[in-house]
């Protein structure tokens, strides 16, 4: 059985509580690589990643290089002597990089490969309306996400939960999924799948300003699934107009009231506690929401300080 020494790269939440879990399993964690600190806020400060807070806290060797390919960076890390590599939600390896370690590089990715290969597979599961997602780990290859698979682990999609309840569950999932696979890489006894590309996978686009906008044309649930999955973050956006005035408004959750109706698809309607959208097979009630400059807030307190006409709409 021969000994782990690890490098741990990543940058976001999800994967320090991978970082954490390798950390309280005893295996050995040489060095942490993780993005640059980047200027954030009003103020501009530097921000650090979630993964650079961690590592720091723990006393872990630390390293943030802004090009991966640069020979000092290489230097360094080959200087830690690890004999295995983890990814967890980085970016992109040069082959340099990944090549480097004896027993190789591997990657979990929050899906079940070779689907949602990407950069928001969680986002997206639950955007397309998908009832089972996962957390595959695979050895790193030169494409993004297409490498031999070692394991896989699968969990239900719950049909009311959001992104990042969803995203909570999985970093528990995969957890547990590279710790396996670390046990077996440790034993020496990994066999691996290689992927099979077909026409139907499905894709983990990135997230941007257009594919987070709702189209109230679609179906309730098509809707309802796009501001699941987009929350809490980045959020499922829309503009509302009333008369002369124009808001861009971020919604965070809502719930699907199926009945016939004759309104016109995106006329809003509101009591003095409820606001509901009227979509081509029903309604899509709107439970907490975000007007611009305002804190996010439930469609009660939005209402005790705005009233809508009987023009309002959304698009």
């Amino acid at each position: 059985m021969e000994k782990l020494r690890i490098v741990f790269m990543g940058t976001p939440k999800f994967a320090v509580g991978i970082l954490d879990t390798i950390i309280k399993n005893n295996y050995e964690v040489v060095g942490v690589i993780t993005a640059a600190d980047k200027p954030a806020g009003r103020g501009q400060k530097l921000k650090y990643s979630a993964v650079k807070e961690y590592a720091m806290a723990h006393d872990l060797t630390l390293l943030q290089p802004l090009n991966l390919k640069d020979e000092t960076f290489l230097a360094e890390l080959k200087a830690l002597n690890a004999n295995l590599q983890i990814v967890v939600a980085f970016r992109m390896l040069p082959k340099v990089v990944w090549e480097m370690p004896s027993l190789g590089t591997f990657n979990l990715h929050a899906s079940l490969l070779p689907n949602y290969r990407g950069a928001a597979p969680i986002n997206w599961a639950i955007i397309n309306g998908e009832t089972k997602t996962g957390v595959t780990t695979f050895f790193i290859d030169d494409k993004i996400d297409t490498g031999a698979m070692i394991l896989s682990s699968e969990i239900a999609i719950d049909a009311t939960e959001n992104a990042g309840h969803l995203h909570d569950r999985l970093m528990e999932l995969g957890s547990k999924t590279v710790i396996d696979t670390l046990e077996m890489i440790e034993k020496g006894n990994v066999s691996t799948i290689i992927q099979k590309d077909t026409a139907d996978i499905k894709t983990a686009y990135k997230l941007n300003k257009e594919n987070c906008k709702i189209d109230w044309t679609k179906s309730a649930q098509e809707i309802n699934n796009l501001i699941r999955g987009l929350s809490p973050y980045p959020a499922a956006w829309c503009f509302f107009g009333d008369k002369n005035d124009e808001w861009n408004v971020k919604i965070y959750e809502a719930t699907i009231i199926s009945e016939e109706h004759n309104y016109v698809v995106g006329t809003i309607l509101c009591t003095k506690k409820e606001m509901k959208i009227a979509v081509q097979n029903g309604f899509v009630q709107i439970l907490n929401l975000q007007f611009p400059g305002k804190k996010k807030m439930s469609t009660p307190e939005l209402l005790n300080g705005i009233t809508f006409s009987t023009d309002a709409k959304v698009y």
